[in-house]
């Protein structure tokens, strides 16, 4: 480390003592590649150099924003697996933004902790915009939605949310659930359907998808029923299935599953267009264990790690797992989008629906 600091003060090698040091440090930092070299190989022995590099560092560090009861199935199951190569992983969980408070923080004090960063697009999109993520290869990718992967490709859906509605079966009858959008605008619904405070992008995508004009003319006519407004997907959720809301315009289809299989009366449907937001994984530019780091994001995007997600009632981004809460279109909102438009989204959305009122954080 000594010598690294002095050549880096002095930008020449020196005769002496520090030139017969040189030696064995070049040798050690030409088998130390950089995480960028880790992340693309592509070679025949991949999956066998990443175990023998990752069981060297024998940790990974993962910054998530997905709840520990989804979280934890995943990295017991990837410690498993690995169990024989001592591999561990050392998780801090907490909001998108706090995930994005905390990466950058780090990193504008030049400690550069995560190897794995998980969470919604819109904060993957952040990370990548700060320059704290890299791109990287997994043979996985080909399984993968391509609309659903960014240009730049630093991160990458490991998961979808899809925005549905979600309706009360004793209160809502079999003919009466809407088949559209313009649907939901029947005088039968005024003032009983519910819309999430903070969905501004599900909001700004739709208007996008719809075309302008049109879409713009809906939420008009969506704000002029008195639609009710909460905070929190999970809330509305269990208010249908509770009875105090007959229908909700834009629920987590997952969460509705959730409740329905629990036996709540509650059911969803996908309108078309159907809007879509991705969690995405992404790897840090200076992980501490790149080869660790790939190793999870692999176990993550794979057949297993997908199942698992699954298995937890979200939605896979893989298509080699078969799920019943994606077979029908839908449409992705672009994150970066999201972010260069915020203002504009926020504003109209604002306006409509929460007047002087400020856009509610989204849980």
């Amino acid at each position: 480390m000594m010598i690294h600091r002095l050549l880096r003060l002095t930008g020449r090698c020196r005769s002496g003592l520090i030139g017969l040091l040189l030696v064995p440090c070049l040798a050690l930092a030409q088998t130390v590649p950089k995480p960028s070299e880790v992340y693309l190989y592509r070679g025949p022995d991949r999956e066998q150099r990443l175990i023998d590099g990752a069981a060297k560092e024998a940790t990974v560090v993962l910054y998530t924003s997905l709840n520990v009861k989804d979280s934890l199935p995943i990295i017991r199951a990837f410690e498993k697996k690995y169990k024989k190569y001592g591999l561990k992983v050392s998780m801090w969980r907490a909001s998108g933004e706090k995930v994005v408070q905390r990466a950058l923080t780090e990193a504008r004090a030049g400690r550069y902790a995560p190897d794995v960063l998980e969470s919604d697009d819109v904060e993957m999109e952040i990370l990548h915009r700060e320059q704290l993520l890299a791109k990287f290869y997994s043979p996985a990718f080909k399984h993968i939605p391509e609309s659903a992967v960014p240009p730049h490709r630093e991160y990458v859906p490991d998961r979808f949310n899809f925005f549905t509605i979600a309706y009360n079966t004793n209160l809502v009858k079999p003919d009466q659930v809407p088949n559209s959008y313009d649907d939901l605008l029947k005088p039968r619904w005024a003032g009983k359907i519910c819309i999430e405070a903070g969905d501004v992008d599900w909001f700004g995508g739709l208007v996008k998808s719809m075309g302008e004009q049109k879409g713009m003319a809906f939420f008009q006519k969506l704000a002029a029923s008195h639609p009710q407004v909460r905070t929190g997907h999970t809330l509305i959720s269990e208010l249908v299935a509770a009875g105090e809301i007959p229908i909700a315009a834009d629920i987590y289809n997952h969460a509705v599953e959730h409740l329905e299989k629990k036996g709540a009366p509650i059911k969803w449907k996908a309108l078309a267009p159907t809007m879509a937001r991705s969690g995405a994984i992404g790897l840090a530019r200076r992980a501490p264990h790149p080869y660790a780091a790939l190793l999870f994001a692999d176990f993550m995007l794979s057949r297993e790690g997908q199942e698992l997600i699954k298995k937890r009632n979200r939605i896979p981004a893989s298509d080699e797992v078969d799920s019943p809460l994606n077979k029908f279109e839908y449409r992705m909102i672009d994150p970066a989008v999201v972010l260069d438009e915020s203002a504009k989204w926020k504003k109209l959305w604002s306006d409509l629906f929460l007047k002087d009122a400020s856009v509610a954080a989204k849980p």
